[in-house]
């Protein structure tokens, strides 16, 4: 098994019966590993990129324990810790599991966001989060799916025709489209 097979396995056992949890974290490492591919990240920020999406809402039972809650705010701050008592029992490197924990602890910031791995994750999260909340395309006619980012923020809104590109690369590595994977 490689690093990231048994990170999955660790988190899947992690959630326990969760299994709402598990499925939203195998979604959005999915998500976020094909769109890494389509944007051909270096394999380094791709791991990185993979590990935080398995990760991303590891904070989710110890905020319900503590505060009783689980919005993002808790998730970002019990996450970081438990991500990395998990990444440092699985013995990753240590410079990986402090970008991890970094972006564990942002996910739900939506400004300053520093890095190609921060926007896929962030982009992932909400591509699973508005199937999840049961959002129909019929209920964003009038309104933008990405929140607007301040003036001076690093990164914006992804405009259509880079999430059109996006989407066609992820159809071209995906077997089960028509046309797909046709390496």
């Amino acid at each position: 098994m490689t690093r990231l097979d048994e990170l999955l396995y660790e988190m899947t056992r992690y959630d326990d019966k969760d299994v709402r949890r598990i499925q939203h974290f195998l979604k959005v490492h999915e998500f976020a590993r094909l769109i890494g591919l389509a944007e051909n990240l270096d394999p380094y920020t791709q791991e990185v990129l993979e590990a935080a999406a398995i990760v991303q809402d590891i904070g989710i039972h110890k905020a319900e324990e503590k505060y009783g809650r689980n919005t993002g705010k808790y998730q970002e701050m019990e996450g970081p810790g438990e991500a990395r008592t998990m990444l440092t029992a699985l013995s990753w490197p240590q410079e990986v599991i402090d970008r991890v924990c970094y972006l564990v602890g942002h996910h739900h910031t939506y400004d300053n966001i520093d890095g190609m791995d921060y926007q896929i994750l962030v982009e992932a999260d909400f591509l699973v989060n508005l199937f999840e909340d049961g959002s129909t395309p019929d209920m964003h006619a009038e309104k933008r799916i990405y929140p607007e980012f301040p003036d001076g923020g690093r990164k914006t809104p992804v405009p259509p025709d880079v999430r059109e590109r996006r989407k066609r690369k992820i159809n071209r590595l995906d077997p089960m489209v028509p046309g797909g994977n046709d390496d």
